[in-house]
């Protein structure tokens, strides 16, 4: 669980990235969870796009997604979500 300080910084730093994760209409399956797995393992830090054919909302991906790989949900935002999870080797992010 995050503290609103931790969570306000890695707001700041999720601004300048890229979603590296795009859900569409085949919504939240295995092979979304394993995408998520992966780029957070790789990244610590980020971010998810949600398209309008997206058979869920973004507030139901968000929550599954950080409930399926262990990680926290830093924000919210229109069709967009950002999900923290730190590594468990030689973690990048220290917050």
């Amino acid at each position: 669980m995050l503290k609103s300080s931790q969570r306000a910084k890695l707001r700041a730093m999720a601004n300048g990235i890229d979603p590296v994760v795009i859900i569409g209409k085949d919504g939240l399956g295995a092979n979304f969870t394993q995408a998520v797995d992966e780029a957070l393992e790789a990244r610590e830090l980020i971010k998810v796009k949600l398209l309008e054919t997206a058979p869920v909302t973004v507030r139901e991906a968000a929550d599954f997604a950080a409930q399926s790989t262990g990680s926290d949900v830093v924000q919210v935002i229109g069709t967009r979500f950002v999900l923290y999870r730190r590594r468990k080797k030689e973690p990048k992010i220290i917050v």
